[in-house]
């Protein structure tokens, strides 16, 4: 899409005030001379509709899109790639004329971070934590990376509705869920190697959260992601060191999920480097 004069884009979602989007983006467009502004779209529940009518009317150039909206979302879109159709769930939308296009970024974003952290996927055993938009995109990610996936959530019913999605796609490697309601301290934990928290648990403000129970020592073998960013050090985190295993914040895959919706509502390849920062400093004030 061309530069052309001032535009906005922001963050659709309920709650949205958490999210470090606004200043790691509008640092990258100041960087870059853009005349551009990101923002929060506080959208509850029944106004999704109205609010994509919105941004389609008005001088935006695309949206991210969060919790509780990312399949949701897909209804009102004049059109899906691949990938995000596959996942089942939209992160990114990109305005070209009147059309409005869904994307995910999600997906890729997740893999970069792990590349960046070192971390190699074929081969993994991954117990994913989550059925909802994020973890949509995590399973896609890791199954078409050849990591075998479980997927253990709160509501068994949507855990499978996932799998059987995933399922249908002929990715790489299996996606499967734990059987019923089977508790965490059920599960034969040896069998994994890659824990991911795609819940919101530990998100600010409930920083004390974790979607791991305190009594339940983790394996020291594991390397655990959490894709909760704010806070960056999340109580899952601390849990997970304490037990002597590998941990990775949720910073990376928001800066690199972020880097390609940039680069989808611009044309341009922001400064990486420069949004990271610009979203540290602020969580370090929030510390």
């Amino acid at each position: 899409m061309t530069v052309d004069g001032c535009r906005r884009v922001g963050l659709i979602g309920w709650p949205v005030e958490h999210s470090l989007s606004p200043v790691m983006h509008n640092a990258a467009f100041q960087a870059l001379g853009l005349g551009w502004r990101y923002e929060l779209l506080s959208v509850p529940p029944g106004q999704l509709g109205a609010a994509l009518a919105d941004l389609n009317a008005g001088d935006f150039g695309g949206a991210n899109v969060t919790v509780p909206h990312k399949s949701a979302v897909m209804a009102y879109l004049d059109e899906i790639d691949a990938a995000a159709r596959s996942i089942g769930a939209v992160n990114t939308i990109s305005v070209q004329g009147n059309r409005l296009l869904g994307h995910n970024t999600d997906a890729p974003g997740f893999v970069s971070a792990l590349c960046e952290a070192g971390l190699e996927l074929s081969g993994r055993r991954a117990l994913l934590l989550g059925a909802g938009g994020a973890a949509r995109a995590v399973a896609y990610a890791l199954a078409q990376a050849g990591c075998a996936v479980a997927i253990h959530n709160r509501t068994a019913m949507r855990a499978a509705g996932l799998v059987h999605h995933m399922q249908d796609l002929g990715l790489c490697a299996p996606v499967t869920r734990m059987p019923g309601e089977t508790a965490l301290d059920e599960l034969d934990l040896a069998r994994f190697d890659l824990l991911v928290n795609a819940t919101a648990a530990g998100m600010w403000p409930h920083d004390d959260g974790s979607p791991w129970p305190e009594a339940l020592s983790l394996p020291s073998h594991w390397t655990v992601f959490d894709l909760v960013y704010n806070p960056l050090e999340t109580r899952l985190l601390r849990q997970a060191r304490r037990a002597g295993a590998r941990t990775i914040d949720g910073l990376g895959m928001l800066v690199w999920q972020g880097v390609l919706a940039f680069e989808l509502w611009t044309g341009q390849e922001p400064p990486a480097d420069l949004m990271r920062s610009a979203a540290l400093k602020v969580l370090a004030i929030r510390r």
